[in-house]
């Protein structure tokens, strides 16, 4: 199987990279319809997995001052990918997001059909863009929400909880990255598409999931409460908070194990690495 990843070198796409080892990574702007026809010219993969995208740093913040460089990046790009490996007949894969609903969508949590209901940042409109057309082509589209593992990277979800001083006490929910990558491979070899909540079973706030770190990780880590209230107080874009349903992705036989104990794995491992 060739598999193509673009945004090898970013969070997610290094981790696809290693799920892969034998993967192509170039280095090519997914903005650019002629170099992205001529990679895929040339290398002619099985399959595409697209994984750049902007998310901004050190926060969705950025977007908002970034808006064309977000935009080229989370909607021209997959457009072009739509595009040319469509035309080509590629199978392909997007890295999407489940940040464009608000609130807990009920006792199931959103489902994949339910309108998204957020527009509170430049990003999540950028990604409900983009998820709202490719959900009308074969296209396996992965929404993942605040991933997560036990690596020190600063664009894992513990990493960057870490460095708040006050954090939010609402429930969402999240995705544990090596459950995510059991998902994404399970559904890459039956070649589905689609759009997919690709959470972990159970909702937890970050508030939550800091007093467990507490627990767990390091007990002189010291953090206050952050009510939703009070949250435009410390950051400039809004910020989704949401519970999405796996229930679709459970319907293909892939089960997320529990958030806790997702969490509580992914903390033991990042405890053996400080």
């Amino acid at each position: 199987m060739n598999v193509l990843i673009f945004g090898a070198k970013g969070y997610l796409g290094s981790l696809f990279a290693s799920l892969y080892p034998h993967a192509l990574t170039p280095s090519v702007d997914i903005a650019d319809a002629a170099s992205v026809a001529q990679i895929l010219d040339q290398e002619k993969p099985d399959i595409v997995i697209n994984c750049a995208g902007k998310t901004g740093r050190p926060n969705v913040d950025w977007c908002e001052t970034h808006r064309e460089e977000t935009l080229r990046s989370n909607v021209t790009g997959p457009l072009v990918l739509l595009q040319e490996c469509g035309s080509r007949g590629i199978y392909w894969v997007h890295i999407g997001s489940g940040c464009i609903y608000e609130g807990e969508g009920g006792s199931r949590g959103y489902t994949e059909e339910d309108p998204p209901n957020f527009t509170g940042s430049f990003y999540s409109r950028t990604k409900l863009w983009s998820d709202q057309i490719l959900r009308e082509f074969p296209v396996l589209n992965l929404r993942i929400r605040m991933p997560f593992d036990g690596s020190l990277s600063g664009r894992n979800l513990l990493t960057k909880l870490r460095g708040y001083s006050r954090v939010l006490d609402v429930r969402n929910s999240l995705t544990y990255l090596p459950d995510f990558l059991r998902a994404a491979s399970s559904l890459m070899e039956r070649r589905i598409t689609g759009t997919f909540n690709v959470v972990n079973e159970g909702a937890i706030s970050p508030y939550e999931v800091m007093q467990l770190f507490a627990e767990i990780v390091d007990p002189t880590h010291a953090f206050e409460r952050l009510t939703l209230e009070d949250l435009s107080s410390v950051v400039s874009a809004g910020r989704s908070n949401c519970i999405l349903s796996a229930g679709k992705l459970k319907r293909e036989g892939i089960e997320m194990q529990p958030v806790r104990q997702a969490l509580t794995e992914a903390m033991n491992m990042m405890k053996s690495l400080l």
